[in-house]
């Protein structure tokens, strides 16, 4: 098995590799010299200096005034990390946990927190012997960093919480005991280090960016499928149009579609009307639109996770420490909202595609069924996508535009970021669903315009779908279909993008 090594610098396309090739990770000989140097430089300043440091040798939060004596620095951080465990709701998936660990590594390894390297060893052999811990979606302001979940994250490194480890959720010291492990006892400013930094929110962030780009490519195949089984027309995916409205997204959203439709029959054949519904004819724009927020959001991200987010930081050539607000998540929270209202309107303009493939129009019968009225047909799924777009919608109202003052006052001003990344992982989820259906239904309807053929490509995705889900011929169950059809669209779909 391949082991990566965790340089100062990652991007999501490695990522993706270390996820998918299920990667161990260790540090680079650079990341172990950077952290033992900015320890090293830790613990002189602290014998060498009386005066105050913020987290260090002084209480958190409000109670920034308290000085701390010397010999209660290491129970400081274990305090730190059992008060602040106060997550509640929902248990956070595991590959977002596992993205967390991942990214407080890579984090920690930059060398400007002051961290011992026996601590990261600990959060490395977590992450490579799949030691994943339990964390729960809420009790995050987003702003002095995620503060709850990241405690959650570290309680099993001191023994306590609990972990999910060889299939089942155990007790953290327990696990330790099985693996021979003994619990870290903090030194100053770890715990700190551990919990000031935004990875709740940026494993989130990275969740949501591979997830998107992925939708992004299914969004144009699948609303490929619909234009020919709707017999749309060709026109507005000319090159020539979009080159005088430049934007990269919807030139790239034209140019996939001239791909895939490259061949068909039915693309080509003399059409009785002369425009198509908005839900056809503006696709380049609507998606094009989307690609380019997704894009913006990918730039922030990135940025996010090669980045220090803890607080203060430690400047050993510089001989500093500063208190300051990197943990601040209002970048993230902004591209959160951003993304949420660009998947969305997604799956708006998808599930009209599939209102109009249902409605009765183009020679297609109504609600795609032989025999309607004795049969519903496709009536009902296309209600379930309206559902929850109507969801979506909602779900899109923005978190970072609120703020709640907190801390006695010291966090005056939060980002609530991380309820804009968890509202964000619904949306997408339902993403999935809204087009789920509509490549359900537009393969359906593709059938009633035999024996005239789509593309090459077309034709490829919905032969490969038929071996899955089969043409209906009758009403049948089809929640189960549909739940098929999401499967095949996370782990298929994308193979087929232009």
């Amino acid at each position: 098995m391949s082991i990566y090594k965790i340089t100062s610098k990652i991007d999501f396309a490695t990522i993706q590799k270390i996820i998918s090739e299920k990667q161990k990770i260790a540090l680079s000989d650079e990341s172990r010299k950077k952290i033992i140097k900015c320890r090293a430089y830790l613990d002189k300043k602290i014998k060498s200096s009386k005066e105050s440091i913020y987290g260090i040798n002084t209480g958190f939060g409000a109670l920034y005034n308290k000085s701390i004596s010397e010999k209660d620095l290491g129970k400081l951080q274990e305090n730190l990390v059992m008060s602040h465990a106060c997550g509640v709701g929902e248990e956070v998936p595991h590959e977002i946990v596992k993205l967390m660990l991942l990214l407080k590594i890579q984090a920690l390894s930059l060398g400007y927190s002051g961290v011992s390297i026996e601590l990261v060893d600990q959060i490395l052999l977590f992450y490579n012997q799949d030691i994943t811990p339990v964390i729960y979606t809420q009790g995050s302001l987003g702003a002095s960093g995620d503060l709850s979940p990241l405690a959650h994250l570290s309680l099993p490194l001191i023994g306590k919480g609990e972990v999910y480890f060889e299939g089942k959720k155990q007790a953290s010291d327990i696990v330790l005991k099985k693996l021979k492990l003994a619990p870290i006892k903090f030194k100053s400013k770890e715990a700190l280090a551990l919990l000031n930094g935004t990875q709740f929110m940026s494993a989130y962030g990275v969740w949501s960016i591979l997830k998107s780009n992925h939708l992004a490519d299914c969004a144009d195949v699948i609303g490929a499928i619909s234009l020919d089984a709707f017999d749309g027309r060709s026109e507005p995916f000319k090159e020539i149009v979009h080159k005088i409205r430049a934007h990269a997204g919807q030139m790239k959203v034209a140019k996939n579609f001239n791909k895939l439709l490259n061949g068909s029959q039915l693309i080509k054949r003399k059409k009785e009307h002369i425009q198509d519904p908005y839900s056809f004819r503006c696709i380049p724009q609507v998606h094009g639109a989307s690609r380019d927020a997704i894009a913006y959001c990918e730039k922030v991200f990135l940025t996010e996770i090669n980045s220090v987010t803890d607080n203060p930081t430690l400047f050993p050539d510089e001989n500093e420490i500063i208190s300051a607000g990197n943990f601040h998540g209002q970048p993230l929270a902004i591209a959160f909202d951003l993304l949420a209202i660009a998947l969305s309107e997604l799956g708006n303009i998808s599930e009209r595609r599939t209102y109009q493939l249902i409605s009765g129009q183009r020679g297609l019968p109504p609600f795609l069924v032989s025999n309607p009225g004795l049969n519903s047909g496709f009536m009902i799924p296309q209600y379930t996508a309206a559902s929850i777009v109507s969801q979506n919608k909602q779900l899109c109202t923005p978190a970072s535009v609120d703020s709640i003052v907190s801390s006695n006052g010291q966090e005056d001003h939060v980002s609530m970021g991380a309820n804009a990344a968890t509202k964000n992982f619904r949306v997408i989820e339902n993403l999935e669903r809204i087009f789920a259906i509509e490549l359900f239904t537009s393969a359906q309807a593709l059938e009633f315009r035999r024996p005239a053929k789509s593309s090459p490509a077309i034709e490829k995705i919905v032969s490969d779908y038929r071996k899955e889900v089969k043409y209906i011929t009758e009403d049948v169950v089809m929640y189960d279909k549909i739940e098929t059809t999401i499967k095949f669209l996370q782990s298929k779909l994308s193979i087929y993008s232009a």
